[in-house]
Parts: C-alpha cells; structure tokens; sequence
C-alpha cells in the first residue's frame, strides 16, 4: 500500500485543517507503517503558483507549514514529507501527462470554474491544467490509495482516466507504466465550521480571528475564543436530533465530540441539559490538552529554517528516488530519446 496526499502551504493551520486532514494524515501513517507500506505527504506549492502569490510569502508559508505538520505527528523517519518543487519530476510528468489528457476531460472539472469566476479568460493556463498536476503528483509514485474530500474525486477520477488511456496507448495489460489509485474517503472526515457562524467553514481568509482556533494560539487565547464562540440561549439536548436548525450549538458539540474521539450522542449524554456557561469551559479545556502540545513543538522548530529545509531535503531525496523509475519509463514508452 503506498499512500500519496498533498496540501498547499497556505500559512497557518487552524483546528478545522488538524482533524478534518491532518490528523487522518498521522493516523494513516502510523497504520500504513504498521504493515510494511509507505506514505507520501507533500507541500503542494507548485499548485500555489496557478494563482496570484506573493513569492516571498510562498517560501515563508512552506516551512511554517513544515513545522505544523511536524508538530501534528507527521514523522519524517516514517512518511516522505517534502515539497514539490524540490521534486522536479511533478513538473516533468505532468508535461507528458498533458498528451494524453483531453480538453473536454479538463472542461469537466468544477474547481477551475469555481476559482476562476467570471473571469475565466483572465484564469492562469496553470489553474487550468491543475488536474493533470494532480494526476502527475499521484501517477509517479504509483501510488495504490489517495486520501480525498468530496471536493476532490473528480480529479483523482481524471487521473485515473489519464492513467488507464496512458496504459492503453503506450503500454501492454501486462506491463501497465501506472497503477490507477482507488480513493480513501475517511469516514470520520471532520467539517469544522467558524466559531462565529456555524453554517461557514472555520477559515483562515476570515477577516475575524476569533473565528478560529489557530494551532498557534496559546491556551489563554484558545480559552478566551471558545468563551466567546457564537450560541443560543437554550441549553443543550440530551440527543443529536436536538441540535437540528442549531448550528452553533452543532458545530461546538462535533468539535468536543471529535477532538474526544467519541460520538455526539455521547457528548450529549454528558451535557445535554446543561447551558453553554458549563459546556464552553469544559471543549476549552480539551482544546488545551490536545492542542497545547502541538502548539509548543511548533513554536520550537518554526524559525529553525535549517532543520525545516533538511527535513524537506530528506524527504525530497527519498521522493526523487521512488519517482525515478516512473518517470523514465514514461520517456521511454513515449519514444523520447534521452
């Protein structure tokens, strides 16, 4: 089994980042280890790029987000984490994948319409051909399962597609060049929605910090976010059905429920009845325990810039190495000369 997942390094990882993706992340690895397979977590910043970017930011954000990762449990002895642009074969697979992906194939895909907007003709080539990135971060390393939300099926779909008429021109049934990777859908995938409207997802492009629980916050600052979380004036109930039309109320509740890993019903039968005064103290309190010590191995290996880089070099050295073969058995079945 070989596990490949990606995330761009957009700046600080907030709660709803740590346990809707990061902490499967750390959970698959430690797994996928267990029986003898290997996992591949990079910095998706040449993804950045199809955007609008501050350069200097882009550098920043990639160590920091290297520390957070680190900090959450991402062990680089274990998984390959590294960066992509110190991985050059993403940028030269997805050039050859380009021949064999089709334009009615990337017309399909919803996230170009959703982030180039109106705007569509003003949109990067780079934010158009994102997918066949997305493929090539996957293809090269022959990856057999890729961790994905909802939002992003249609692409690992499209990189299957590319994969199996890739196999089907250049290759025998026998001899296939890639593997088609299946999908994991976690099942316990958490939505944590903002601390100040509970039908939003918390973000960090919200103009409010008090929105979010950053994994830089300290416990007094983390404490003093969920006192002043958004409610409702009724007490809790003592089931989950309760919670329906109560947003706030449900979005308090899931958090406590999965940070305590356990269910909502069984939050409920602890503090249904009770008010927000008793409940708010108590998730501030667990946010605090679970939280506190990913926030101090943050702060401690943030601003070692050296440390971060050889934990990205080492990484990238392992990725170079596993993508390799892939990538010249694509120049070869294609009939490139090198």
């Amino acid at each position: 089994m070989r596990i490949v997942s990606g995330i761009q390094p957009t700046g600080n990882l907030h709660l709803g980042n740590y346990l809707g993706a990061i902490r499967n992340w750390v959970r698959m690895q430690d797994q996928v280890a267990s029986e003898g397979g290997d996992c591949l977590f990079f910095l998706a910043d040449l993804h950045a790029i199809s955007m609008p970017h501050v350069p200097a930011d882009l550098t920043a954000n990639t160590r920091a987000m290297t520390a957070a990762l680190v900090a959450c449990g991402i062990d680089p002895d274990r998984s390959t984490l590294f960066n992509q642009a110190r991985v050059p074969a993403h940028a030269e697979l997805q050039w050859l994948l380009n021949g064999t992906a089709r334009i009615g194939w990337l017309n399909r895909m919803t996230q170009f319409k959703d982030k180039s907007g109106k705007n569509r003709e003003g949109a990067s080539a780079a934010l158009y051909t994102y997918p066949v990135l997305q493929a090539a971060d996957v293809l090269l390393y022959q990856a057999t399962h890729v961790p994905v939300g909802e939002d992003q099926k249609q692409h690992l779909e499209l990189a299957r597609d590319i994969a199996q008429k890739f196999n089907n021109d250049y290759a025998s049934a026998e001899e296939p060049v890639f593997t088609l990777p299946e999908p994991i859908i976690p099942p316990d995938a958490a939505r944590i929605m903002s601390l100040r409207d509970g039908s939003a997802k918390m973000s960090k492009s919200d103009p409010s910090d008090m929105s979010r629980i950053n994994l830089t916050d300290d416990a007094d600052t983390m404490m003093q976010k969920v006192k002043k979380a958004k409610t409702d004036p009724e007490p809790l109930p003592s089931e989950a059905a309760g919670l329906e039309g109560r947003p706030e109320a449900r979005n308090l509740v899931g958090i406590y429920a999965t940070l305590a890993d356990t269910s909502t019903d069984a939050v409920l039968q602890q503090f249904g009845g009770q008010g927000f005064g008793a409940f708010k103290p108590a998730l501030g309190e667990l946010l605090v325990e679970r939280l506190a010590p990913i926030n101090a191995r943050f702060v401690a290996l943030k601003d070692d810039q050296a440390a971060l880089d050889a934990i990205l070099d080492k990484g990238a050295d392992k990725a170079r190495a596993l993508a390799k073969p892939t990538l010249d058995t694509t120049y070869k079945v294609l009939g490139l000369c090198r």
